[in-house]
């Protein structure tokens, strides 16, 4: 027990003064922090904890994924693989390929062609075989052979709710880009039932940029103007809108052919045009792009040329030279904030379905700021109750105690500044419960250091037994609380998950200053006080 090694104590020493050192801008105005920076360590973080939606405000949105065009993108995407699969064979059609509902249906009278074709259909209609655990995969589509040679395709209801939990996973990807690209400090972005997202943005008030940017689906194409003469089975009429995406400018006879798709397009940044000032914003394709924009601008000089978002003209220039560079711009009367928006969209990339907004809330930070006061104050009680029982119950021993619980406090606010966790109201209950963790780990010590004492052994021999024997107990204990603060993390969601961080890193801290320092602290005050009576 006195021996306790130097390198302990700095250790010690060196941590609590770190985490000291990392809350500091947490407790001081945004305006002092730069103040603060400029004599802390470089390497060291100058920044406030995060608070989250229910301290300081913010949006709360749920988004529900539309189950209807899901099922559309692969009803047309099922007719353009039979499609080419009949052009590669060359098996022709009595008539066109037809597309209703949940069903691709067309006819093949040959009926050597049919067998052929359904072969092939049987192989696309199961395209992940046998998993590894000797089960088939769901079929995508059934096949339904009719008289006539019909042959009808129907979608099955497993493929839809597949491609439903796939397009809500590509979706929160989506969305989490978009969000962290305006540098919004921690969103909150979960999936919430089958095919709905929870969207939470702390200190966002301005709901309505928030639907502007994530409900754009951002689906971006490159077509041409169709010129006069040309088939009007294979245009389609678009509308330009003014800048402000609600008043029609004009209108255009669009192929429906995507000449480059957008999703080749490799980074979108605003900017302004050299000739005009006008905001623009300037992309970049990748190697594929690059080659179909600059083979689509050979061979359409003096064409115009729509871009398109969202089934909307954003803009139409006319094609004046080759552009084989792999970049261009793209152009439209567009204010600043406009670009900037469109080049978030463009980065983050394209949502695989359209979204619905089912619901919609702000809070407003006098909410958070109540919750806040009200977590301060519980947090002082518990702390000023705990602070009176431990000097009271253990007089000396108590003052070792409650100076270990104020650096547990301290590192505890020090990770979750390291971590970038939110700081919710529950993981400020969380906090509390800690408090009371911590010290209960020092009562188990001290009674057993008191119960050995009476047994006849020694103040050293006490000392050493009590922390020795009551660590196996602290840390069974502990661990039990960790399981549970883990579990809490991985199967809560939101506010829950926010309790259990700031469990599990009162349940760490609780080790190092309820065992370690207060060992630290007893073994100094002992080699210095030489006593001949414990003081508890």
């Amino acid at each position: 027990m006195q021996r306790f090694q130097r390198w302990k104590v700095l250790s010690i020493l060196a941590m609590s003064l770190l985490a000291l050192l990392i809350i500091i801008p947490s407790f001081i105005g945004e305006a002092n922090r730069k103040a603060v920076a400029s004599w802390l360590p470089s390497w060291l973080p100058v920044r406030a904890i995060v608070l989250g939606l229910d301290l300081q405000g913010g949006a709360h949105l749920v988004w529900q994924v539309d189950a209807a065009d899901v099922t559309k993108s692969q009803i047309e995407s099922m007719r353009d693989d039979v499609r080419r699969l009949l052009r590669d064979e060359k098996i022709p059609l009595a008539g066109g390929i037809g597309a209703t509902g949940r069903s691709v249906q067309f006819r093949v009278p040959d009926e050597a062609a049919r067998t052929k074709v359904v072969g092939r259909l049987r192989t696309l209609a199961q395209p992940g075989g046998v998993t590894a655990l000797g089960t088939a995969t769901p079929a995508v589509f059934e096949i339904v052979q009719s008289e006539g040679g019909l042959i009808r395709l129907t979608l099955s209801e497993a493929a839809t709710n597949e491609r439903i939990r796939k397009a809500v996973d590509q979706t929160i990807e989506v969305l989490r880009r978009r969000i962290d690209t305006t540098g919004t400090t921690e969103p909150n972005i979960q999936r919430q039932g089958a095919d709905r997202i929870l969207v939470q943005v702390p200190g966002l008030l301005d709901t309505n940029r928030l639907k502007d940017l994530v409900g754009t689906t951002a689906k971006l194409e490159f077509r041409l103007v169709a010129e006069p003469g040309y088939n009007p089975a294979d245009i389609e009429m678009l509308k330009e809108f003014d800048k402000d995406g609600k008043t029609v400018t004009g209108e255009y006879p669009v192929e429906k052919r995507n000449m480059v798709r957008g999703e080749d397009l490799t980074d979108a940044q605003p900017g302004f045009d050299s000739r005009t000032n006008e905001p623009v914003v300037n992309f970049k394709f990748n190697i594929r792009g690059g080659r179909d924009f600059g083979e689509a601008t050979s061979r359409n000089v003096n064409k115009l040329f729509a871009i398109v978002l969202d089934n909307k003209v954003i803009s139409a220039p006319r094609i004046l030279s080759p552009i084989t560079g792999g970049s261009g711009q793209i152009s439209g009367r567009f204010t600043v904030q406009a670009v900037n928006d469109l080049s978030v969209l463009l980065r983050a990339g394209a949502l695989p379905t359209a979204l619905t907004v089912v619901e919609e809330r702000t809070v407003g930070p006098g909410l958070g700021q109540d919750s806040i006061d009200a977590g301060k104050l519980a947090g002082y009680v518990a702390a000023s109750l705990v602070i009176l029982y431990m000097l009271t119950t253990y007089g000396t021993f108590g003052v070792f105690a409650n100076i270990a619980l104020f650096v547990h406090i301290a590192m505890i606010f020090a990770g979750l500044v390291l971590l970038g966790a939110t700081l919710t109201l529950p993981g400020i209950a969380g906090i509390v419960l800690t408090i009371g963790m911590a010290v209960d780990s020092n009562v188990l010590i001290y009674e057993r250091i008191r119960e050995e004492n009476h047994l006849g052994r020694s103040i050293i021999s006490s000392l050493e037994a009590g922390f020795t024997r009551a660590f196996a107990t602290i840390v069974d204990s502990q661990s039990t609380a960790m399981v549970v603060a883990v579990i809490l993390y991985f199967l809560g969601s939101g506010p829950v998950r926010g309790f259990a961080v700031t469990l599990g890193l009162g349940i760490i801290t609780t080790i190092v200053t309820a065992v370690t320092m207060t060992r630290m602290m007893i073994a100094l005050w002992y080699r210095w006080k030489r006593p001949q009576t414990l003081p508890i």
